[in-house]
């Protein structure tokens, strides 16, 4: 590979953001493709889905080979709540692939014995987000129902692009919720990216069942990103 390229990959993978190392079969060469780089035609779709899937492989395109590398970031689930729902959540997110861990700053929630194996910071969001903040590959799931807590760590979210957030409570809850975010200078648009009531509609009781739902709507958002926006601009 070109040192160059390899510096350029290598920039990416530290920061975070996903890139594909396009090689033609043909020539040799290489080209490096950032998430959201404008590739036309039927490579282009291939790389859309390269990016969704994370997949790397060999792909035809008008008569010539390319193989795609793709380098994702590793998805990571940020819990706002070191609660019942977190406790179920974190041992799934696991093993769906995520990298998971727990923010809560009541001492006596957020506890190794009740999240062993969790990375786990009994601070408050704000003090924990200037060491480790939000990025696109991030799911921001708030399970407190405290405002003081999910709040902030809310609008960080939607304000840094975060692939999925999702916040517990009822519609009338929401309601509040979306006062207080507009107070902080949140904008309609952003806030509708939320998904609250939290998780899919199966009818979910339990802590363990309300996990399940919520944990399913993340692997859906992370797999389908950008592709609301890609229909809604076809339409247009």
């Amino acid at each position: 590979m070109d040192p160059n390229l390899l510096k350029k990959l290598n920039v990416e993978r530290n920061a975070r953001r996903a890139a594909i190392l396009v090689t033609d079969l043909g020539d040799g060469r290489d080209r490096l493709v950032r998430e959201g780089d404008a590739v036309s035609g039927e490579l282009g779709v291939a790389l859309e889905k390269a990016f969704r899937s994370g997949k790397s492989g060999t792909v035809e395109v008008e008569g010539r080979n390319f193989f795609l590398n793709a380098h994702l970031p590793p998805p990571r689930l940020v819990a706002i709540g070191a609660v019942h729902i977190s406790q179920a959540l974190a041992p799934m997110a696991n093993l769906a692939g995520f990298d998971i861990e727990i923010i809560d700053p009541r001492t006596a929630f957020a506890t190794q014995a009740r999240f062993p194996d969790v990375p786990l910071f009994a601070e408050w969001p704000e003090d924990v987000l200037k060491r480790r903040p939000f990025d696109a590959y991030t799911g921001v799931a708030a399970l407190t129902h405290d405002p003081k807590i999910d709040d902030f760590a809310l609008k960080s979210a939607l304000k840094t692009g975060c692939f999925y957030v999702g916040a517990l409570g009822s519609r009338k809850t929401h309601a509040k919720r979306v006062e207080r975010l507009t107070a902080m200078g949140v904008t309609a648009e952003e806030i509708g990216r939320i998904h609250s009531p939290i998780g899919l509609d199966i009818g979910a009781a339990s802590p363990a069942e309300i996990a399940v739902a919520v944990l399913a709507e993340i692997i859906a958002s992370f797999r389908s990103r950008g592709m609301a926006v890609e229909t809604a601009e076809k339409a247009a």
